[in-house]
């Protein structure tokens, strides 16, 4: 991510419609993990709509999948801070520079999801969001992918913890578009995409993820 102003520009920025940055991206290029071996996560957003009474609120159902174990989940992300980046980019050879990019930046958001308490082991979500985004040349808000085919492209870092409903214990639980956010540097060993260690395969990383599981 560029350097951004340190200025909180979010009523500048409160009228346009973020959500779409969160559900841009194929859910197989998702990546998540929960607990301290790393065991995958899935996560799928199925509606984002924002509040119009509170703009900086959006109201999100979904599910997530661990193992085999699928549960349902509501909640929301309130958006706390957006910043512009202090030098725009444009892709490679600059092929986004004459696109009329009007501007780039990161937002920042806290998110509750809470899983539905009568489905086995359901618990809560919570945790910071960060995701960058652009300004289009007809002024709607886009999920920036201009630089994704640079070594080490992510985007839509969750990061934050899953508590039980049952146990109460709780655990990290990080996901994020293209690469896991916030793990220990023995877990990606992949440069240019994520490659899942060999110590960590066997915590639901050999399986093949089905197509479209939350259906």
């Amino acid at each position: 991510m560029e350097e951004i102003f340190q200025e909180n520009e979010i009523n500048k920025y409160l009228k346009y419609d973020f959500s779409n940055l969160w559900n841009t991206t194929d859910n197989n290029l998702i990546y998540g993990i929960i607990g301290d071996n790393y065991e995958r996560i899935q996560i799928k957003f199925t509606s984002i709509k924002r509040n119009k009474n509170k703009t900086n609120e959006y109201w999100v159902s979904g599910k997530s999948r661990v193992k085999s174990n699928i549960c349902d989940f509501k909640g929301k992300i309130t958006i706390l801070a957006i910043n512009e980046v202090k030098q725009q980019r444009f892709g490679v050879d600059d092929e986004y520079k004459d696109k009329g990019i009007k501007k780039q930046g990161l937002l920042t958001a806290i998110y509750e999801f809470d899983e539905d308490s009568s489905q086995k082991g359901s618990g809560k979500f919570s945790g910071r969001l960060q995701s960058i985004w652009y300004l289009d040349k007809d002024n709607l808000m886009q999920y920036n992918d201009i630089e994704i085919d640079s070594d080490g492209y992510f985007n839509n870092a969750f990061t934050g913890a899953w508590k039980s409903n049952n146990s109460r214990k709780e655990k990290v639980c990080n996901w994020g578009d293209y690469r896991v956010p916030n793990v220990n540097c023995d877990f990606d060993i992949g440069s240019a995409e994520l490659s899942v260690s060999e110590k960590y395969q066997k915590n639901g990383w050999w399986i093949k993820p089905k197509l479209n599981w939350w259906l």
